[in-house]
This record gives structure tokens, sequence and C-alpha cells, in this order.
């Protein structure tokens, strides 16, 4: 939800991500742009927050240029339940580029079901990371 400064808000919940950290001190600022994600992994999460949320818009801005799509339809979503994630590869503060492996657990009507991903991630011309591209493991 946006608040009178257009910004998210949100009470001190858990994050959506499952960082153990609550929304306000972990994917807020980053969606909020008070804060960048530091590493591919923080980039991931914010994204997985991100499509919790419903946020498009920040997930366009998240996206790579090279690979962004022109538009992001999220009206067929299912309910994102839980992030876990298996292994991260690269992308630290000094790195330039990197890959996170996850699941994305979720409820699409009665079914419920895990949506594993490892997803590419560099450095844009700003030095913030973005998302690059998934591949969806079967």
């Amino acid at each position: 939800m946006l608040n009178s400064n257009n910004n998210i808000s949100k009470s001190s919940d858990d994050c959506f991500c499952a960082s153990g950290k609550s929304y306000a001190e972990c994917c807020l600022p980053i969606h909020n742009k008070t804060q960048p994600a530091l590493t591919a992994e923080a980039l991931m999460r914010s994204r997985f927050s991100a499509f919790c949320l419903g946020l498009t818009d920040y997930l366009l801005a998240s996206w790579c240029e090279t690979s962004r799509p022109a538009e992001l339809d999220l009206s067929d979503q299912p309910s994102w339940l839980k992030l876990v994630i298996y292994e991260t590869q690269m992308g630290s503060k000094n790195d330039t580029i990197g890959s996170v492996e996850f699941g994305a657990f979720y409820q699409y009507g009665e079914q419920l079901g895990e949506m594993r991903e490892i997803s590419q991630f560099q450095r844009n011309s700003n030095g913030h990371w973005c998302y690059l591209s998934g591949e969806v493991i079967e």
C-alpha cells in the first residue's frame, strides 16, 4: 500500500522474502529506493516481495534494460507464500555478476506448488544490481 508520499508502508511484520527481518528493515527501503540492493540475493529477495505486493513498476525498474519486457501483467498471479534460497553464486558487494537459485512457493486456487528458478543478475551502468534472466527448473 502507498502512503501520502507514494512510498510503500507496512507494519513491522516479517518480510515477505523470509529473511528473518521485518519488511521495514529489509525490502521496504529497496522498494522505496532509499537503499539499493547490496547483493544479487538482496535484489532477488526484494523482487519476490514485490511480486507478493504486486509492485509492477518496481519489478520492471529492477530488470536489466537489455532484457526488460515492455510491460508486465500480474493480474493472473498465484498467492506467493514463501521464498527459499537454495544457492547463491557470486553476486556479492564486490562482484559484477551473480546467480541465485530459489524456490518460490505459491497457492493458485486449491493447488500448492513451488516454482524453482536460477536467476541471473548483473550490475547496470549505475552500478546497481538488476535482474537479467531466469531459468525455471522442472
